[in-house]
């Protein structure tokens, strides 16, 4: 579906990259790393909003550059980490505008419904987006994502930290009815995400930044506490509870050692 080939983005003097990766059909990819990692750049090379410097992205085996703002409109969709939207409109206008590229659109009224309820949105409709607090907005946002794909097949869904405003209950519903969503169309999803526990929960695959530069490419498992402790340089304990759930929590943020992390020194299995 995606493919980076040996792709970089200069800044000055700060280079990103380079990054090698190909994104298939129905993935679930979470982006990990510390603050200024280069997470959110990653995702704008992803969706074609920054050029590379050097190397070849492909998005269904043709450039970005080949393809128009409504064609992509109808395979990828994009959640950024704030929206920018500062003008008075109402909620309804904002989930719309997933549907801009989509001419004649006569199911519109009857999605931005449907989005809005599977977003946990359907009170905030005919509500002014700006009157908003940050919570309800990034649901708005997401059903906005839901109505530009929601009748299509095999698309491409980006999100930047998007339950960060939200409490815990609600981060799981979303999490899971964005996977639900996906799952039924065959979207790939790649999210970027501090929470250890909902990218070892949602995800399948964990894409891990670092300066800059892709350290990690590695399914979703266990084994991947050392790593992880490498990422943030800390330690990490891992729970399983009586249902085989396994949770991880820092211990200490102590900066530790390359070689000790690989050895997985710090990751006692501890059952509670």
């Amino acid at each position: 579906m995606l493919t980076l080939s040996k792709v970089t983005l200069r800044f000055g003097q700060q280079v990103f990259g380079p990054f090698n990766l190909r994104i298939e059909h129905g993935e679930r990819i979470a982006v990990l790393g510390p603050s200024g990692a280069g997470k959110s750049t990653l995702l704008k090379l992803l969706s074609g909003e920054l050029r590379a410097s050097s190397g070849h992205i492909q998005f269904m085996d043709r450039p970005y550059q080949a393809w128009s703002f409504a064609q992509l409109s109808e395979h990828r969709a994009v959640l950024p980490q704030s929206s920018g939207l500062a003008f008075n409109l109402d909620t309804q206008l904002v989930i719309g505008l997933g549907r801009v590229a989509v001419q004649e659109d006569r199911k519109l009224s009857d999605i931005i419904t449907q989005a809005a309820n599977l977003a946990c949105a359907q009170h905030l409709l005919h509500r002014r987006f700006d009157t908003l607090s940050g919570g309800e907005q990034a649901r708005v946002q997401l059903a906005r994502i839901f109505a530009q794909l929601w009748d299509r097949q095999h698309g491409l869904i980006l999100v930047d930290e998007p339950l960060a405003a939200l409490d815990p209950g609600l981060q799981l519903e979303l999490l899971e009815n964005l996977d639900h969503f996906a799952t039924e169309r065959g979207h790939s999803v790649v999210s970027i995400l501090h929470d250890i526990n909902h990218a070892m929960t949602n995800a399948d695959r964990l894409l891990m930044l670092k300066n800059g530069t892709l350290i990690n490419d590695v399914w979703c498992s266990e084994d991947v506490v050392p790593a992880l402790e490498n990422l943030y340089n800390i330690r990490l304990s891992r729970a399983v509870d009586l249902h085989g759930q396994t949770f991880i929590a820092p211990r200490q943020r102590k900066p530790i050692h390359t070689n000790q992390a690989q050895q997985g020194r710090w990751h006692e299995p501890i059952t509670t």
